[in-house]
């Protein structure tokens, strides 16, 4: 069966890259012909783009000025070793489709062939993110014929903006089979009026660890607390700090900052990845750093997020009754998890999971 499947592939995120591959990688090994759609609109790509532009600086010679300061920062990304590792995994780990879609007009007009399209899974629905509101990413493209499914998409946000409210349920409900990641979001739709949602786990979480383990090496015989921080947050650095005093370990950071004994920041999908198999602890405000840390087995803090996008997180802690994970500024330390309580809630997410996927792949052959 062909399969196509459309996300955030290519944002040079690691839990973006790692989740594609996860989905494609599950559906591969039950033997369907799949493809990931490989949509770059400008707005998933302007971060390595020499002539992406803020709307406010669209004017003449203010325009020209605003992209020759921004030249040589740009140029430097472009070339940098971590654009490099994120696009040597795209291009060895991850199968595209042979067109690159450049907008939602070039994908509805010529879409590329499937008998089920998959939408998922990660912030593909974040109404906050331009992707959000993007038709592509619920399957407006899709032939009328086909079957079109989400699998774990992530609204990331526990309401949806009233003005878009009509417009992303009508997208919603043209969906054969809808799946989301949040419980939450299980609850918004049917608010909505969408009853026919399931709630299912993200794609990382179909693969067991000797599968992810195959790409993985040795990044360090140190032992260490791995950090992984969106927001530059004192709350993670006082912790980290603290508990690296008190287990006599090293501090190693994915972003750079100004504590860390070693930072990560060119290290690609397989690097983040190998990271936190080797750690020791794992502090973070990232929901698959804290994703990989239960496949892994690893004690983990996490820290909520500034931005309004903390719901997913939340509902991943739920999920495995974790709440206790979430620090504060003035908490030093709390108990290591007991991972053979949490083996039956995950065997039973992924069970659930694998049936929804099931129902709608065999959707295909009773339309």
């Amino acid at each position: 069966m062909k399969i196509k499947t459309i996300t955030c592939h290519d944002v040079y995120n690691a839990g973006a890259s790692l989740q594609a591959y996860a989905l494609q990688t599950y559906l591969s090994k039950l033997g369907h012909d799949v493809e990931i759609i490989d949509y770059k609109p400008e707005y998933l790509s302007r971060h390595y783009s020499l002539t992406a532009i803020n709307p406010e600086y669209e004017k003449p010679i203010i325009k020209q000025i605003y992209l020759t300061l921004k030249l040589p920062g740009r140029l430097k990304r472009l070339f940098s070793v971590r654009k490099r590792n994120f696009d040597e995994f795209k291009s060895s780990y991850l199968r595209t489709t042979d067109t690159c879609y450049k907008s939602y007009e070039e994908l509805k007009n010529n879409p590329p062939e499937a008998d089920i399209y998959f939408a998922g899974s990660d912030q593909i629905w974040n109404p906050l993110f331009q992707n959000g509101k993007d038709p592509a990413f619920y399957l407006q493209f899709a032939p009328k014929n086909t079957i079109k499914a989400s699998y774990a998409a992530s609204f990331s946000v526990d309401e949806i903006p009233k003005d878009i409210e009509d417009t992303i349920k009508k997208y919603i409900d043209d969906l054969d089979y809808v799946s989301v990641r949040e419980r939450s979001s299980v609850d918004m739709l049917k608010k909505m009026g969408i009853e026919n949602c399931e709630c299912v786990c993200d794609p990382v979480f179909l693969l067991d660890k000797q599968e992810w383990d195959k790409l993985t090496f040795n990044i360090s015989d140190e032992k260490y607390i791995l950090v992984y921080d969106f927001d530059n947050s004192d709350a993670i650095k006082n912790f980290s700090i603290n508990l690296a005093k008190e287990k006599g370990l090293k501090i190693y950071s994915v972003f750079k900052n100004n504590y860390a004994d070693k930072c990560f920041f060119n290290e690609g999908p397989l690097g983040f990845l190998s990271l936190i198999k080797n750690a020791d602890f794992v502090v973070s405000n990232s929901f698959h750093a804290s994703a990989f840390s239960i496949i892994y087995k690893k004690d983990f803090a996490v820290v909520e997020r500034k931005e309004n996008i903390n719901v997913r997180m939340n509902s991943l802690l739920e999920d495995y009754n974790l709440k206790n994970r979430l620090i504060f500024s003035n908490q030093l330390m709390f108990k290591s998890i007991n991972y053979d309580l949490i083996q039956k809630t995950f065997t039973e997410k992924q069970y659930k999971s694998i049936n929804f996927m099931n129902k709608a792949i065999k959707g295909v052959n009773n339309a």
